[in-house]
């Protein structure tokens, strides 16, 4: 045998044991507490962090939190800062289609065998922490507990030269928030996770004003006056600089162009002309607008403007899949990750604003805990029909129930209930496609919902 036979032999035996381990390694991860059955404490991520050396605090951060927009932004902060040349770490919740896809080093999904390294690196403290908490009555640590883990303990190990951070839920006991992060921003705050954050706005608020640290400043997007209250009232208490959008920074012009829009940004150290954003939807500029002040905030305390050709790159290379995002063409299928009120909202508007189909009708999925009657009364005046159906997740509304709730809204002609997502696909493009019009299909409703539809339509990879 040559030496280059061997070698290669060595080398898809070691690439067969590393998809192996990584499979153990994400059901080991899944078979604890999923994200949605939170342990609201930071005790036992405080504990693995304690006995790793505090990984966390070997890089600086900006912490991301809000109600919609978060992983947008920390995608658009992410692209500022490694326009920079700077090695960025970014976390991000949920993922679409592969559990490394929320944690990016270099502009990268994290590898199979950086993972399973961090992992099996903190998985001895993880077991001990357990143990600990077990032996007190409580419980084991949380799905989503254990991905942070491995994401600072890889972040440190990189290293990274910046991490951006979007918090799971919340902000004072998300477990991300073991770092002490110099930038917080506070996305727009809505309902949401009520049974988590409470069930009105300042007590949501309060809970992810917890982001913003001693010192730090705090970027804030558009927000009801509670909830400004709130972060004002947070930010004095920890002795944090605050800059509210609309008043220290914002959009100062935007259009709609081809493939996305063009926009016009006053950032808290300087004005942005005639930039190219590669996604839809005004939201995405206030996104953006976020991501300059806090881009600004982290490489110069606010007081140097960003390089305009820098920040020109980053917004026309900027992608954030399952975000209003076109999968396929002949029928337009888009697919948008709008799991609560404000974020279908925030997809009418830019259907209306944006897109142009002769008809537009709707594959619709929602998870059960969700306010679908809200979701489908503010999509209802952007489509012509609506397709009901079930997402894979195991949390999905039972299609039969969300369809007699879209009856009530659309009325029984406007609304069909297919029971498989393939076939509710199928059915959405022979109507889109009816009368020989140049018709469209949006499928949204959950995270879940955009994942699937991009998976049937093999939509690239993150």
């Amino acid at each position: 045998m040559s030496p280059a036979t061997d070698a290669a032999q060595r080398d898809a035996a070691h690439r067969l044991a590393l998809r192996k381990r990584m499979r153990e390694v994400e059901e080991a991860i899944l078979a604890r507490a999923p994200e949605h059955k939170l342990q609201p404490d930071l005790s036992r991520i405080t504990a693995v962090m304690d006995l790793l050396g505090n990984p966390q605090r070997s890089f600086p951060a900006i912490h991301i939190t809000g109600t919609n927009g978060k992983t947008t932004t920390t995608r658009l902060v992410g692209g500022l800062l490694s326009a920079y040349g700077l090695n960025v770490g970014r976390f991000t919740s949920p993922h679409l289609h592969n559990i490394r896809e929320r944690i990016s080093i270099g502009g990268e999904p994290i590898s199979e065998e950086r993972f399973v390294a961090a992992y099996d690196e903190v998985l001895p403290f993880i077991e001990m922490t357990d143990a600990r908490s077990l032996g007190e009555g409580g419980p084991r640590m949380t799905y989503f507990e254990v991905i942070v883990a491995v994401a600072y303990a890889a972040f440190a190990d990189a290293p990274v030269d910046v991490a951006v951070i979007e918090v799971g839920m919340g902000g004072s006991w998300d477990a991300t928030n073991v770092i002490d992060a110099p930038v917080a921003v506070v996305a727009p705050v809505a309902m949401d996770h009520r049974h988590f954050l409470g069930d009105t706005l300042e007590l949501i608020a309060t809970e992810k004003a917890g982001i913003i640290k001693a010192d730090a400043v705090a970027i804030v997007g558009v927000q009801e006056p509670e909830v400004a209250e709130i972060l004002i009232d947070r930010a004095q208490a920890v002795g944090a600089r605050i800059a509210f959008e609309g008043n220290d920074f914002g959009i100062m012009a935007r259009d709609v162009a081809v493939g996305g829009q063009q926009i016009s940004l006053r950032g808290i150290a300087g004005d942005y002309n005639d930039l190219f954003l590669n996604l839809h939807g005004a939201h995405q500029a206030h996104n953006a607008a976020m991501a300059i002040a806090a881009t600004e905030a982290f490489l110069g305390g606010g007081e140097t403007p960003l390089r305009h050709e820098l920040v020109q790159e980053a917004f026309a290379e900027a992608t954030s899949p399952g975000r209003l995002e076109i999968v396929r063409r002949s029928p337009t299928v888009l697919v948008d990750a709008a799991h609560n009120p404000a974020g279908a909202a925030a997809l009418a508007t830019a259907l209306n604003e944006e897109f142009n189909f002769a008809r537009l009708i709707g594959v619709v999925a929602i998870l059960a805990d969700k306010d679908a009657t809200e979701m489908l009364e503010l999509l209802e005046p952007v489509l012509d029909e609506i397709v009901v159906t079930r997402s894979t997740s195991g949390r999905a509304l039972n299609p039969t129930e969300l369809g007699t709730l879209a009856a009530e809204i659309f009325g029984d002609h406007r609304v069909h209930v297919v029971a498989d997502l393939p076939s509710a696909l199928d059915r959405a493009a022979e109507l889109a496609d009816g009368g020989g019009v140049a018709g469209g299909v949006i499928a949204t409703g959950s995270v879940t919902t955009a994942a699937d539809v991009r998976m049937l339509l093999g939509a690239k990879d993150i």
